[in-house]
């Protein structure tokens, strides 16, 4: 069995999405303990930028006349899409960055959707169950001063759930910047109480991750 992860963080050390992250795969290594865990740090080995260009323009050019970045393009896709199709499981840990959906992985996203078997009539995916762990450092929720300024949350369930068909859970920790903002400070106890919250999810996201495969 394998566990496909991907990580977003552009800071591992302190990251809170990769220790919820951690949560959730500790719940699935429990149940399945000889599993593989393929890892795909897209922060730290983050794609090419023209790959995705170069990649959708390959699909208009006759293959004897493409070119060295469109071939690599095509060879990294394949391998992106792999990597999904292969795995039991997915796991993807993503924080917000600037009010949206980190570069980092719409690029990943934009180049593996390029593969026709997870395009947009691919159904390589479908049903294969996920796990999505986003985190923001402010609280954007319903009722909050800046409600509605969260635009990746959504656009991750969006491509996850409703484009690639995933069986996606959701683990959602708001105000992880309390306690390194002192604008925020006053938060403190609602920040704590939403971390256990998220923690709480986390392991039962997990447990119910490893029990998809285990039926």
């Amino acid at each position: 069995m394998t566990l496909f992860r991907l990580d977003a963080s552009i800071l591992p050390a302190t990251s809170a999405s990769r220790e919820l992250g951690d949560l959730v795969e500790a719940e699935w290594l429990a149940a399945h303990p000889s599993t593989a865990v393929v890892r795909r740090d897209v922060a730290a080995d983050p794609m090419p930028a023209t790959a995705w260009r170069d990649a959708v323009t390959s699909g208009f050019t006759p293959a004897d006349q493409h070119t060295d970045g469109q071939r690599e393009a095509i060879a990294l896709r394949t391998r992106l899409a792999d990597e999904l199709i292969d795995a039991d499981a997915l796991l993807f840990t993503v924080p917000l960055y600037n009010y949206g959906v980190s570069q980092h992985v719409k690029t990943w996203f934009d180049l593996a959707y390029t593969d026709p078997r997870i395009d947009p009539q691919g159904t390589a995916l479908r049903g294969k169950p996920a796990t999505l762990v986003t985190v923001l450092g402010g609280n954007y929720e319903p009722g909050s001063p800046k409600e509605g300024w969260d635009h990746s949350t959504g656009w991750l369930r969006r491509v996850f759930a409703d484009v690639w068909g995933l069986d996606l859970t959701v683990v959602h920790r708001p105000f992880t910047l309390v306690g390194v903002n002192p604008a925020l400070d006053a938060f403190a106890d609602v920040a704590a109480g939403l971390k256990t919250d998220a923690e709480q999810a986390a392991v039962t996201a997990g447990r119910t991750l490893a029990a998809s495969r285990a039926a």
